[in-house]
């Protein structure tokens, strides 16, 4: 386990790194021992740093919910992080130029929650009652950390990803708002495109078989560390797709066809 001063600086230096736009090293290079513990208590001190400069938390995201990703980084679990108001974009809007450090995206079915879940206990009907509704999405990703290591060719794994806020960066949220009982959201999928050309398709079912699932398994972890998802904040339930690289001067459109869509410019 990491020390309380080690946990400090890692997430100074992130905290520091999102500032000046300059990535650190790995983590897991300087800290061999750095476990998913270490991981989520960087997290937490970053998330401490943040709504002390006087960001405030809006929500949460979930991360490595396909079993591509997860098998990637040899995990069988998802992972999680904080979503700040700073990070949210309306559909349509363009992202300033120098704003992310090497931006990609993912589409995402987010929930906005009307109600708190509170506790380790919750069940699938819990996550349906207290959400007020769904809508098509759009995650932007960055990473303050080096996606490798220069000298090594190490590669982040995990636990980097992890402390560096799960790699949150941006929300993107459409218009059109769902009932959860309106669709199968296993069925609703998404045709992404860059600059008119197709990237990724995929499906809902590609989140833990049920974006509604990846949600219930977010309240419980929370649960058992004495957190909570609160009424008006928003999930981010998981990607279907592989991310995809956002440019300078990239123009990106998630399709949901009849569950709607939303879209976001890089300037």
């Amino acid at each position: 386990m990491l020390t309380d001063e080690q946990v400090g600086a890692a997430a100074d230096a992130l905290f520091n790194a999102e500032v000046s736009q300059k990535q650190i090293g790995l983590l897991s290079l300087t800290h061999p021992e750095l476990n998913m513990d270490d991981a989520y208590r960087i997290q937490a001190a970053l998330a401490a740093q943040k709504m002390a400069s006087g960001r405030s938390v809006i929500g949460w995201k979930i991360g490595l919910t396909s079993k591509a990703m997860q098998q990637a980084l040899n995990i069988d679990i998802p992972d999680s992080g904080v979503l700040f108001d700073d990070m949210l974009f309306e559909s349509g809007a363009t992202v300033p130029k120098g704003r992310f450090i090497q931006p990609r995206m993912e589409a995402e079915i987010a929930f906005v929650m009307k109600a708190p879940l509170v506790g380790s206990n919750l069940t699938r009907d819990d996550i349906v009652a207290a959400t007020d509704y769904v809508v098509p999405s759009i995650e932007i990703l960055d990473t303050r950390i080096l996606r490798a290591d220069p000298a090594t060719g190490k590669t982040r794994n995990v636990f980097d990803t992890i402390s560096d806020n799960a790699a949150n960066a941006g929300i993107v949220l459409g218009k059109e708002q769902h009932r959860l009982d309106a669709h199968d959201l296993r069925w609703v999928g998404a045709i992404v495109s860059r600059d008119g050309e197709v990237e990724e398709t995929g499906l809902g079912a590609g989140v833990l078989n049920d974006p509604v699932e990846s949600v219930l398994w977010l309240a419980r972890r929370l649960g058992e560390y004495g957190q909570q998802i609160d009424a008006g904040q928003v999930i981010l339930s998981g990607s279907f797709i592989r991310p995809v690289e956002c440019p300078s001067g990239a123009s990106i459109t998630a399709d949901f066809g009849v569950f709607g869509a939303a879209s976001v410019e890089f300037g």
